[in-house]
């Protein structure tokens, strides 16, 4: 009887300091920027939720004023304004690349144009492949086409999107195309020769000696 009377009391005990520290943690709980601790905004929200009028509005007491007119400068000055930039994203413009239509169109005009010409072949034309394959007419323009644009035969003129402007590839001396640079054989023989002799503890000059 004795026992069951304090098992009691430390049970309620325990309950009490469980709804202290309950109350405590959420009285101190973190904001979260609200202003408002999470005991607080759920307090809010149940007030809210059983109210028979809905929450204020958050824009209640704002003042909204018309928005003011245009300010236009004055008639004398409207003849100094400086004249809009013309946009260089159109057709007129020479780095305008042509649509698959646009080319087939002016292929097809050309065509029409040396139609009496007998050493005119149109690329339009299905006589470049036979069979499948390439003829020879074809496979020697096409090499041709190949070493022209090895060479730097079409730095002038862009023939994809993903080139740059035909400035940026002009260069000063057009032997430096040709230039290759040191081959990479070469490159290695000298990057092993050099190992070599670093291990070896030996300096160029002393192979000199």
């Amino acid at each position: 009887m004795f026992a069951t009377h304090w098992f009691r009391i430390g049970a309620c005990l325990s309950v009490v300091v469980a709804g202290c520290s309950l109350v405590s943690s959420c009285a101190s709980s973190p904001t979260y920027g609200t202003g408002k601790t999470s005991m607080e905004q759920l307090t809010d929200d149940l007030g809210q939720s059983v109210s028979l009028t809905g929450p204020d509005p958050k824009n209640k007491g704002v003042k909204y004023t018309p928005r003011p007119t245009l300010v236009l400068p004055a008639q004398a000055q409207k003849e100094t304004l400086v004249t809009p930039q013309p946009t260089i994203a159109n057709k007129d413009n020479p780095q305008w690349l042509e649509s698959p239509e646009e080319t087939r169109a002016r292929l097809v005009s050309e065509a029409d144009t040396n139609s009496d010409n007998p050493n005119y072949r149109s690329p339009l034309a299905s006589s470049a492949i036979e069979g499948g394959r390439r003829t020879t007419e074809a496979q020697t323009q096409a090499y041709r086409d190949a070493r022209a644009l090895q060479k730097g035969s079409y730095l002038d003129q862009r023939r994809s999107i993903s080139d740059p402007p035909s400035g940026y590839r002009t260069v000063d001396d057009p032997a430096k195309l040709d230039d290759l640079g040191e081959p990479e054989l070469k490159k290695q023989k000298k990057r092993k020769k050099d190992a070599a002799i670093a291990n070896s503890g030996k300096q160029w000059w002393n192979l000199l000696q």
